[in-house]
């Protein structure tokens, strides 16, 4: 069973499916500075010299920590290399994320996404969460005014439902959404079914979340012990064979783990891998 390796993003901007993720570039709690700086700089490196070509973050990381990672690893970007990045979620401290969906917030937040990513247009803006206390036409109305006015290239959202994706959709053109998804949590399963039909990117968020089926004797270690590949390796394979629109993000701060996770696009499963993966939630 082949998949696709590449996925045309908004229709212009071609990249590899299995991306690389920032998040845990942080300190605990999603919050300050990496515990190893030249660490993070390292494995952002380290990724784009495998060939990822999709780099996912976000204002609320740190915050305003691992856009800064980004550029200073990567800038000036290479070609061929896209940078996501995401606003919409303020922070008042570790662990803590609040939506904030004013349009003044979602300017001020993309105006210093662009300082801090040292881009004079971001590749692809997601909105990181629904403010439930403002109309969702404002908040992605401000991301459409931004992308007329050439800040954005393209339009994302996070954490949305079919009915909010179309509502969306109504209001300027959606690129990707960006859900919780993986082999165990499977709420959004409606809405990457919505994104495969409209060919929209689907980036699942804790691609590699498994839990006791990746503990010893699990059916997840079996299936990866038949197929001589490692749990992790097997639920990245599995999400990018369920639909050509998936793009998993899995993060790291190991080199070493990141070259095992790369390493899922080059394993081949079956129909029955599929199913059989597919039936364990």
């Amino acid at each position: 069973m082949t998949t696709p390796r590449t996925f045309s993003l908004g229709g212009d901007l071609t990249v590899g499916r299995l991306g690389y993720g920032t998040m845990w570039l942080t300190g605990p709690g999603v919050w300050g500075e990496p515990a190893d700086r030249p660490n993070a700089l390292r494995v952002l490196r380290a990724a784009v010299e495998q060939g990822v070509t999709f780099i996912d973050t976000a204002d609320s990381y740190g915050p305003m920590v691992t856009e800064r990672l980004v550029a200073d690893a990567l800038h000036p970007y290479p070609e061929g290399v896209v940078v996501a990045t995401k606003v919409g979620n303020a922070r008042p401290g570790p662990g803590v994320f609040v939506p904030v969906g004013h349009p003044a917030y979602l300017r001020q937040q993309t105006e210093l996404s662009l300082r801090e990513l040292r881009t004079e247009r971001i590749d692809l803006m997601q909105l990181h969460r629904v403010d439930p206390a403002v109309p969702l036409a404002e908040q992605v109305g401000t991301l459409a005014e931004l992308k007329k006015e050439g800040k954005i290239r393209h339009i994302g959202l996070s954490e949305v439902t079919v009915a909010q994706l179309k509502e969306a959709q109504t209001i300027t053109e959606i690129a990707s959404v960006q859900n919780l998804y993986n082999l165990v949590t499977r709420q959004s399963q409606d809405v990457l079914e919505y994104a495969t039909a409209q060919n929209i990117a689907f980036i699942p968020w804790f691609p590699m979340a498994m839990g006791k089926l990746a503990q010893p004797g699990s059916p997840v270690t079996d299936i990866a012990a038949e197929l001589h590949t490692t749990p992790a390796q097997l639920a990245l394979a599995w999400l990018l064979h369920i639909s050509p629109v998936v793009l998993p993000i899995p993060g790291t701060t190991s080199v070493d783990h990141l070259t095992e996770n790369l390493r899922a696009t080059d394993l081949t499963l079956t129909e029955t891998d599929v199913t059989r993966l597919t039936a364990l939630a």
